[in-house]
């Protein structure tokens, strides 16, 4: 059996195998890099000798950098710890605690910040005794191509890939992967044959990080994004990059509808994830890329990749309810959709940290879903209902009636404290841009036109008492609605 067939293969070792290197890439908005640079050279200002047998967390300014990281740290670090944009000082520190940080890798352009943060986590202990601080180390700064390296990369052990929990439904929490479980979901023995890979997520968070799996193990380039980035901006350098699969929430994919801009991509394959997604923006995303396979997956952080569902439909099959689907196996139990995978991440880090496995080897989603016309719908997280006089509402179900309104680009119904019910639902609505324009179409109408659509669709209790109009929702840094559970 060789090395790459093994199940100690690299990052790098698989991507080299599909070839092509001198023509594929992975790029930004200052710069393209061809993947045979970044096999021929080293974008860390250290020998590998420093990161042998290491446990290394990556405080990058730029997903570049985390990329070319990625692919020379593989198979030579012990654990590495893919720290996204977003995180506060006091995370990362307890982060470096808890993974047992050894380096602290961060490019030059405004790491030191993150740096000093990561590395003074571990300088004293709980009794207050000195212990070894990480070691420091500058990486690739943004528009900088990789040095020439000279010296070959022969795998030393297995490494830990620790990612952090978006941190939508709490505190975030990280989460330990090996290479097998991130890939299990990734078809293999078929090469991507050239196609262009990019998507709104972040690299450094699981969803964003499976597109750029995708890319370098099936034979394709990678665009990456920045949040830092306007979504027209992107959209213009996706489009001028003749990107083929483009993935987000459905929250990135009904900003992006909003511009222009979104008229410059042609994707072969759009996927969305990471929220429910709705009728409406699944109908919207048919209209705008009829040629496109719209496909909406679930995944987690946690369990890995569920299912995907290309069907049109909002929802899944409710026959895939105890089901082994491939290797996945899908069970509803107390409410909520259980999942047990190979993808599935080994253990939460953390002394105090919970168990990630049922007993019998389930992983709870904590999403809760709803059977009914041979269809399983998600209602939205189990966490995150609002209580109105006893009845439990689900933020997203509200929210995906508001959005069947042709006027309305984008919605988030939220609790509003009620001296009589405890809370009643009100709902924030984006409008399209002519919605608001048009005679007879003026926001008080508009808004009495939202909630006789809302009352044909919800019980009474789920329609909202108050509709009001916003330019724009909040969105975090994973790419999903910011909610409030408190």
């Amino acid at each position: 059996m060789t090395l790459l067939a093994a199940a100690s293969a690299t990052l790098w070792q698989r991507t080299a195998a599909q070839g092509g290197l001198a023509s594929r890439f992975v790029a930004n908005a200052q710069v393209r890099l061809p993947l045979e640079v970044l096999g021929s050279g080293t974008s860390l200002a250290a020998p590998a000798k420093v990161f042998a047998g290491q446990c290394v967390m990556l405080c990058t300014t730029t997903q570049l950098a985390t990329v070319c990281a990625l692919l020379e740290l593989d198979g030579l670090a012990r654990r590495i710890v893919l720290c996204p944009p977003g995180m506060t000082p006091d995370q990362l520190s307890q982060a470096a605690r808890e993974a047992d940080v050894t380096v602290v890798v961060g490019d030059a352009a405004g790491a030191a910040v993150v740096l000093d943060a990561a590395g003074a986590s571990v300088a004293h202990d709980a009794a207050g005794t000195k212990m070894h601080q990480p070691r420091q180390v500058r990486c690739l700064a943004p528009g900088v191509r990789p040095r020439p390296a000279g010296r070959p990369r022969h795998p030393q052990c297995e490494t830990e890939w620790v990612l952090f929990t978006s941190g939508s439904t709490g505190a975030p929490k990280l989460v330990l992967h090996r290479l097998a479980s991130l890939l299990a979901a990734i078809p293999s023995g078929t090469p991507a044959a050239a196609t262009v890979f990019s998507t709104f997520y972040d690299v450094r968070r699981y969803g964003g990080l499976q597109i750029l799996l995708r890319a370098l193990v099936g034979g394709g380039s990678m665009v990456l994004s920045s949040p830092d980035e306007a979504p027209a901006a992107f959209l213009a350098r996706a489009g001028q990059a003749g990107i083929g699969f483009l993935s987000g929430t459905p929250t990135h994919w009904r900003r992006a509808l909003l511009t222009p801009q979104a008229a410059l991509i042609c994707p072969r394959d759009v996927r969305l994830s990471g929220e429910v997604a709705d009728q409406a923006i699944l109908d919207a995303l048919r209209a705008a890329y009829p040629g496109a396979r719209i496909c909406h997956a679930f995944a987690s952080t946690e369990a890995g990749v569920g299912f995907a569902v290309a069907d049109g439909l909002a929802g899944f099959p409710a026959g895939w309810l105890g089901q082994t689907r491939g290797d996945v196996e899908l069970c509803a139990a107390g409410g909520t959709l259980r999942l047990r995978s190979p993808g599935t991440a080994t253990r939460y880090l953390g002394q105090a940290a919970p168990a990630l496995r049922q007993p019998d080897g389930f992983v709870d989603t904590h999403d809760a879903i709803e059977t009914a016309g041979g269809r399983a719908r998600f209602a939205g997280r189990r966490d995150g209902v609002i209580n109105v006089g006893g009845q439990k509402v689900h933020p997203e179900e509200v929210e995906a009636a508001v959005n069947g309104h042709p006027g309305v680009a984008m919605s988030q119904a939220r609790a509003k404290a009620s001296r009589i019910t405890g809370a009643i639902v009100v709902v924030d609505v984006v409008l399209h841009e002519d919605a608001a324009g048009q005679p007879g179409a003026a926001p008080r109408e508009v808004e009495s036109d939202i909630l006789r659509t809302c009352r044909a669709i919800l019980a009474a209790y789920k329609v909202p008492a108050a509709v009001r109009f916003v330019p724009e929702l909040g969105v975090g840094t994973s790419g999903k609605l910011i909610r409030s559970h408190a």
